[in-house]
């Protein structure tokens, strides 16, 4: 049977209808993770949930410890990991609220601890990324959202920048000729540490607001956090069906 884990980004600090039954700090040979692992009950189903920016979010994603994030997960038996991700709209025609599956992913960030990989730690070895995401939990959570009756993106390409700054329009500009169709701070190196672990890995992301210059105006962060709380409710609805699936 999987164990499901699920980690929680912008918007999703703590998972509304996780039954805690309890939290449990984990230490690992690359520190201690964002959070101690809650274990419950959502919808009937066993779940982990690890908050990514810590309890209260406050930790920025160039700061998340990444390793010892996935490493803890993996230390408890976690098979697959559903993340959470808020992320800009890139691709004309993304509205504030859409869900999206992604299928591909483009890195941008430097100096984050990226890989388990290192010398006299493992032996060494060249993971296969050409698929960024586990097709399989991707296909899950398309099915659930149609079981849900939950309007989703199937696909489409996660382009991972440093933040904690939002980007700016050339930067924007830039992705999109990349082929990027959404912007977030968080895909990257978390995707690929779960790949080193043979970890089944996908992420189910949320519409926040439209990409630097692509609004008319100015992101306004209450205009965000106001999108988020209400979006949350679809994610929410699309993780309680997932898990009875999976």
């Amino acid at each position: 049977m999987a164990k499901i884990a699920v980690i929680g980004g912008t918007g999703l600090d703590a998972l509304e209808g996780l039954e805690i039954e309890r939290r449990e700090s984990i230490s690992t040979p690359y520190g201690e993770p964002s959070a101690p692992l809650a274990y419950g009950q959502l919808a009937g189903v066993e779940l982990l949930f690890l908050a990514r920016h810590g309890e209260g979010h406050r930790i920025p994603p160039h700061q998340v410890n990444y390793r010892a994030n996935i490493c803890a997960l993996q230390q408890v038996g976690a098979s697959h990991i559903i993340a959470i991700a808020a992320v800009g709209g890139i691709r004309q025609g993304l509205m504030p609220g859409q869900l999206i599956i992604p299928d591909q992913l483009i890195g941008y960030t430097w100096g984050r601890a990226h890989t388990f990989f290192e010398e006299g730690s493992h032996p060494l070895v060249h993971i296969d990324f050409t698929e960024p995401y586990c097709e399989a939990l991707r296909v899950m959570l398309l099915r659930a959202a149609e079981m849900a009756k939950l309007a989703i993106i199937p696909q489409g390409t996660y382009g991972a920048t440093q933040g904690p700054r939002l980007e700016s329009k050339a930067e924007i500009d830039r992705l999109e000729r990349d082929g990027c169709d959404i912007v977030g701070m968080t895909a990257m190196p978390e995707a690929a540490l779960a790949r080193e672990l043979d970890i089944c890995y996908a992420t189910c992301a949320i519409v926040a607001n439209p990409a630097a210059g692509r609004a008319g105006g100015p992101l306004l962060m209450n205009e965000i956090v106001a999108t988020l709380k209400l979006g949350m409710k679809n994610v929410r609805r699309l993780l309680e069906v997932a898990v009875g699936i999976l």
